[in-house]
């Protein structure tokens, strides 16, 4: 008896239909084999969905930890002060004719505080300690100011024309209370030296540590009177939402440099956040690709013997005349079935314990930099579950790829000498 070794003379596809209904039926044939690859799928989908979630709650976290202590969403001031002003803010002070016009063009619904910034010394009587100071409105910052700890003492109000609000590191270097009388000394902006004593209400702690070593809050009026100025050097912008910043910043564009100013975004003005954002993107990225590794590891086993075992299955299907890309589509579908089947229960799983976790927190010690510990969570984001959903998907498939090229060109005759 003679056979062909090719496919049958009269070709037919598949249609899709019916081959997703043979997939369906293969993925659920050998139960044992197909719930391990299940579980490995959804195991890695879960763990991207919770790793992915923890990395951008802190990434979230951090951005308020910095937009609420310290920088606000958005600063207006002279142009060239964020390249030079920190070292020179005296050069860098706008008028209060410069603070009407810009504080027309900016959104209603922003909040706006004045500050003005200066360098010195901080005397006790005893010693003297260098410091960076800032002249604010009280009542304005403390609504910034939210996620600032204060450790003794009260915050600034508007009633405190001589307080003073310090870091926990000058309060440690020159043994400070609430109570306590410190003299400050500074250059005027026309570089004589002035003083101004001031009693300390409180002592807070930020996100920074570096930032709580050095700096010093005194009210804006006493601040102006130490530097013998009626301007300021900053203007900033308190918004609702953080996700509204590049929206309000888009606003400010035409009006801000007409003027001659210009602004920078709370993310812009934090080098730190930017840097650790890019730092933990890369790092989400290798675990997205190990992960993907793993699941084809761990399921191309699987397919492989699946496939093996129906080969003479195979030649069957070619010998009544569907094509060796019928037999390709029908494997690679299995293992599209079987990704999604178990991309699914990862992201249920992984949502779930996302849901649970978040309930507890996950007590967190102070990052590098820092004295405040934090509570981590799971932030469940629509990109990274789909993100998760698409490596489980696309890892099955992959794993499927070579056992479906393999078994497609099986010549005809060969695969059904494997049938039982």
């Amino acid at each position: 008896m003679h056979y062909d070794t090719g496919a049958s003379p009269v070709q037919r596809a598949l249609p899709l239909k019916v081959l997703i209904g043979l997939a369906a039926r293969n993925v659920g044939r050998n139960k044992a084999r197909s719930a391990l690859s299940l579980a490995a799928i959804a195991a890695g989908v879960a763990g991207l969905i919770l790793s992915g979630g923890f990395v951008h709650d802190l990434v979230r976290q951090l951005g308020e930890f910095v937009i609420h202590s310290q920088s606000g969403h958005i600063q207006i001031a002279k142009a060239g002060y964020f390249e030079s002003g920190t070292r020179f803010p005296g050069k860098y002070l706008m008028s209060p004719d410069d603070l009407r016009r810009a504080e027309a063009g900016i959104p209603e619904k922003a909040e706006v505080m004045r500050r003005i910034s200066f360098s010195g010394l901080a005397s006790n009587g005893l010693s003297s300690y260098p410091i960076v100071g800032e002249g604010i409105e009280p009542d304005r910052e403390s609504r910034l100011g939210t996620f600032m700890v204060l450790m003794e003492g009260r915050n600034l109000s508007p009633k405190d024309q001589y307080g003073a609000l310090v870091g926990a590191g000058v309060a440690r270097a020159m043994d400070l209370k609430p109570g306590s009388l410190i003299s400050l000394v500074a250059p005027t902006v026309d570089g004589a030296m002035n003083t101004v004593d001031v009693e300390v209400t409180g002592i807070f702690q930020s996100y920074s540590k570096d930032y709580d070593e050095r700096i010093v809050k005194i009210s804006l009026a006493r601040a102006q009177e130490l530097l013998n100025t009626r301007g300021v050097n900053v203007l900033v912008l308190l918004l609702s939402d953080t996700r509204n910043t590049a929206r309000v910043a888009s606003l400010l564009v035409a009006e801000i440099k007409a003027l001659g100013l210009e602004f920078r975004t709370w993310d812009q003005l934090n080098d730190f956040y930017r840097k650790t954002v890019d730092l933990y993107d890369r790092q989400f990225g290798v675990l997205r690709l190990i992960v993907l590794i793993m699941v084809i590891l761990a399921v191309v086993g699987a397919v492989n013997m699946g496939v093996l075992e129906r080969v003479g299955e195979f030649g069957t299907m070619r010998a009544l005349g569907n094509t060796s890309w019928d037999v390709m589509r029908l494997v690679m579908l299995e293992g599209l079935l079987m990704g999604a089947l178990g991309a699914t229960i990862g992201v249920i799983t992984g949502m779930g314990s996302a849901w649970v976790i978040s309930q507890v927190g996950i007590p967190m010690p102070p990052p590098p930099n820092s004295n405040l510990a934090y509570t981590a969570r799971i932030l469940l984001l629509p990109s990274v579950i789909a993100g998760a959903f698409f490596v489980g998907a696309f890892a099955t498939v992959l794993a499927s790829v070579i056992p479906a090229l393999r078994v497609s060109r099986l010549p005809v005759v060969e695969a059904l000498r494997r049938l039982v």
